[in-house]
């Protein structure tokens, strides 16, 4: 039986942490592919350090003429990148640091297993497992540690950017161990947050005193009470931060992309992958599936996992958790998906419209539990199936 009484723990990352510096400027890249071509192929990878900064991969265009003036871009678009998360720092500078393009064509063996051709449907891009999980515990239908994990920083993000909070740097870290009672969050036991920052003369008790406020504003009321323990910048100073203070890496932030331990995760990451990647498809339309079991009634909450194989099309199962929560069986449900929504690559890509430049803002902040954007950006949030699973079931 599941637990009801507990404590639950999540992190997330701010935009300039520096593996999620990689993660934006692999899906800028993405995205700047997918303006030139709906059909776009892409698999990139960002590597940063000190003053450096090595993008690599398989990209390509129908049109090779557009491929190559994108190819030139790719030194603006990364700057542009950091330039908007806000490092200006002697050894990561959006002007200065060094960058390195070592893009090349994707590979024709992978191409021949995804391109649709005559009598085959367009294949998955790869193998795996990818999982979908929601949860009625907060109006986003996501764990609650992770979702006020993410809005804490982002806020921080914001308060910065806009000058509120001048000595505020970008790179960033949250924890919230949250206490669950009768199966709901009531409030947190302990805080976590580190924050880079501009002067090493500021104290742990000086950036409390920044952030305190922002963390009570976003965070339900009475979820901080007395026995809340707080973790501020607990090593003390930290000035040097970013790339220059530990190196980062594209996809090393799956579990604060997703659901923060709440729900398993396949083994594939998100960011820089253009969407016949089922990696990130799949595990897109694995949440929206998810989201709209619970929105619908049928569960408290929901895990959907759905596997493949590369070049081909469709799924080779489709499971559902409801943890006893559900007011149907697990079994109608899995039987109900495949009726509602076509799940082969090119089906989730349609229906969830992913081959737009939508993906940058994904990044950081987590991939689920955001509302839908008015240009389709996390289509995936939406909860436009909840007719249709019930007539199906």
């Amino acid at each position: 039986m599941t637990r009801k009484s507990y404590t639950f723990t999540s992190e997330s990352v701010s935009e300039g942490h520096p593996d999620k510096v990689c993660d934006r400027i692999s899906d800028a890249v993405l995205d700047a592919l997918l303006s030139e071509e709906s059909e776009a192929r892409v698999a990139c990878e960002t590597f940063a350090t000190t003053n450096r900064v090595v993008i690599g991969g398989e990209v390509g265009l129908n049109d090779k003429s557009r491929l190559k003036e994108v190819m030139g871009n790719i030194e603006d678009i990364t700057r542009a990148c950091i330039k908007d998360i806000g490092y200006e720092q002697d050894k990561f500078h959006h002007a200065t640091c060094e960058i390195t393009n070592l893009l090349h064509s994707q590979s024709a063996h992978i191409a021949q297993g995804v391109n649709a051709r005559e009598g085959k449907d367009e294949g998955a891009g790869d193998q795996g497992i990818m999982f979908g999980f929601a949860t009625d515990e907060t109006p986003e239908l996501m764990p609650a540690p992770l979702l006020y994990s993410h809005a804490i920083l982002k806020r921080l993000a914001e308060v910065r950017k806009d000058g509120t909070e001048p000595t505020l740097r970008p790179d960033a870290k949250s924890q919230l161990s949250v206490r669950y009672e009768d199966g709901k969050p009531v409030g947190v036991s302990s805080i976590v947050l580190s924050t880079q920052h501009a002067f090493e003369t500021q104290t742990s008790a000086d950036i409390r005193a920044i952030v305190e406020p922002y963390i009570r504003e976003v965070l339900p009321d009475g979820w901080i009470d007395d026995d809340t323990v707080w973790h501020v910048n607990p090593t003390g100073v930290f000035v040097i931060g970013g790339p220059d203070g530990d190196a980062g890496l594209t996809g090393r932030k799956i579990i604060v992309d997703t659901y923060g331990g709440a729900a398993p995760h396949g083994g594939g990451a998100f960011s820089g992958k253009d969407p016949t990647k089922v990696d990130r498809s799949a595990a897109y339309v694995a949440r929206y599936l998810a989201k709209n079991v619970v929105a619908a009634g049928l569960a408290e909450k929901c895990t959907i996992q759905l596997s493949y194989a590369i070049g081909v099309a469709r799924p080779l199962s489709i499971y559902a958790d409801t943890f006893g929560t559900g007011r149907v069986d697990p079994e109608a449900i899995e039987a109900a998906i495949p009726k509602i929504i076509d799940l082969t690559p090119r089906g989730i890509r349609e229906h969830l419209k992913l081959n737009r430049p939508i993906y940058a803002r994904t990044a950081a902040y987590g991939h689920f539990g955001r509302a839908p954007d008015g240009d389709g950006g996390f289509s995936w949030e939406r909860t436009d199936l909840v007719d249709a699973l019930k007539a199906a079931l």
